[in-house]
């Protein structure tokens, strides 16, 4: 009987480890570079900063082994003039620091930031490294290109029609740095590596 007891301790002890292991792999460390996966980022962003919030950064980072890792500079209310810069790695949310911003005279905080929606898409800048991939895949034949970094890239100036999507992706194994530039619309702005 305690034999039996044991093994089932055993089977449970190992059951809760192995739903501890699968609940990480699907937070937001653990999402996909597609248009899927970054609606779960942009989910996670306006759980923890709210549908409102404004941006003057944000990148998302792959790191092999953490998988993949925000960092943002972010403020709820613009107006106040006082920025969050914060990471988010292995699930986890720190603030760095928080930044006193000044803006020109005759301007508002709010017109140098951006909000994530339709014009500001995580699953936008998602589908753009799918679409970055295919390219890679088809003109440079590389089996298993892998995204480094994606960023929404707002000017400092507050010039929206300047502001642009940078997709960084390499081979697998490492090596060369592939950068894409698209407009918020999707447009191919320039390729180089």
């Amino acid at each position: 009987m305690e034999t039996r007891i044991s093994i089932v301790n055993r089977v449970g002890l190992l059951l809760v480890i192995a739903l501890s292991f699968i609940s990480c792999g699907n937070g937001t460390s653990g999402q996909p570079a597609n248009a899927k996966g970054f609606a779960n980022i942009e989910q996670e962003l306006k759980s923890k900063f709210g549908t409102m919030a404004y941006y003057t950064d944000l990148k998302i980072i792959y790191i092999k082994g953490i998988g993949n890792t925000i960092s943002t500079t972010v403020t709820e209310a613009p107006e106040s003039l006082k920025m969050g810069e914060w990471d988010l790695s292995q699930n986890t949310w720190t603030q760095r620091s928080e930044v006193n911003i000044e803006i020109p005279e005759g301007f508002e905080a709010k017109d140098f930031m951006f909000q994530l929606n339709e014009k500001f898409s995580l699953v936008k800048l998602g589908e753009l490294i799918e679409r970055s991939i295919q390219q890679l895949k088809a003109e440079k034949d590389l089996k298993n290109p892998v995204l480094s970094l994606a960023s929404i890239n707002f000017p400092d100036n507050g010039d929206v029609s300047k502001a642009q999507y940078w997709i960084k992706l390499e081979p697998k194994q490492g090596g060369t740095d592939f950068n894409f530039y698209y407009t918020l619309d999707g447009e191919l702005i320039k390729m180089n590596y």
